[in-house]
């Protein structure tokens, strides 16, 4: 079994999307979920995994971008969620570090988000930055029931609720860098069944590539991280964190499967 990067942004890349993924392919790279963060990127996103088979999709609005949801948003969203290769809501959540939108306003559309994700029976896949006990207050008020993706975990001083909450952790590229001790601590910690990895990527290469733009392919190289961290053989950590993300994002369901 290959690896699954949970959390890019195919339309970011430079080149094309199919030479990412041909690189990735090349890396031991199985699947890719490409990441909305408007409406606009959400399309593409759908888009791409309509077309390709390695691909899958989510749709969603970015805290950074709150303001842009609206009724036309919304609506245009749930048709969205309606195709069944478009796996999560998302990317959402709280992000109090750029505040680029105002904070009352991510809020309401963080919980809408959550709402539609309720409504189309999907996971959410949640950016949290500088927000974490808002983001898990939030949760815990709204989000009681949904699958729930922690994106490019952040909050290490969260790590056992999440366990107990039973929410999946995704690890980025950061995971890899020096200053990242909190963030390795919570990498060992994390319940097995819960556990993820993903690129983010054009962002946060991870080590050795820090620096450079990130690509699907560099998955490969925080799985390999974090199976060192834990102990673990290359191969180990591909299953485990493969077979956690068919589970969080559905994608061994039927209806997904016959639409591949």
């Amino acid at each position: 079994m290959g690896l699954i990067d949970t959390h890019c942004h195919l339309d970011m890349l430079k080149g094309t999307p199919d030479e990412a993924l041909a690189e990735a392919r090349a890396a031991g790279v199985d699947a890719v979920v490409t990441v909305g963060i408007d409406l606009p990127s959400s399309r593409i996103a759908a888009a791409l995994a309509a077309r390709n088979d390695h691909v899958y999709a989510t749709a969603g609005v970015h805290p950074h971008d709150a303001v842009t949801f609206g009724k036309v948003a919304r609506t245009g969203l749930e048709r969205l969620l309606g195709q069944p290769r478009v796996v999560a809501v998302g990317e959402c959540g709280l992000d109090f570090y750029r505040d680029l939108a105002p904070r009352d306003v991510q809020r309401a559309v963080f919980v809408e988000q959550l709402e539609l994700a309720r409504a189309a029976g999907k996971p959410v896949c949640v950016h949290s930055r500088e927000a974490g006990g808002e983001t898990f207050a939030l949760l815990t008020e709204h989000g009681d029931g949904l699958r729930t993706i922690l994106h490019c975990f952040s909050t290490p001083e969260y790590v056992e609720l999440a366990n107990e909450r039973g929410y999946f952790v995704s690890f980025a590229g950061n995971l890899t860098y020096k200053s990242s001790d909190g963030l390795r601590k919570a990498a060992a910690a994390v319940r097995e069944d819960l556990l993820l990895v993903e690129t983010d990527a054009p962002f946060l290469s991870p080590m050795p590539r820090r620096g450079q733009s990130n690509r699907p392919a560099y998955v490969a190289l925080t799985a390999r991280f974090l199976a060192r961290l834990r102990g673990w053989s290359d191969d180990e950590v591909a299953a485990v964190t493969s077979a956690n993300a068919r589970r969080a994002f559905g994608i061994d369901d039927p209806a997904v499967a016959r639409a591949s």
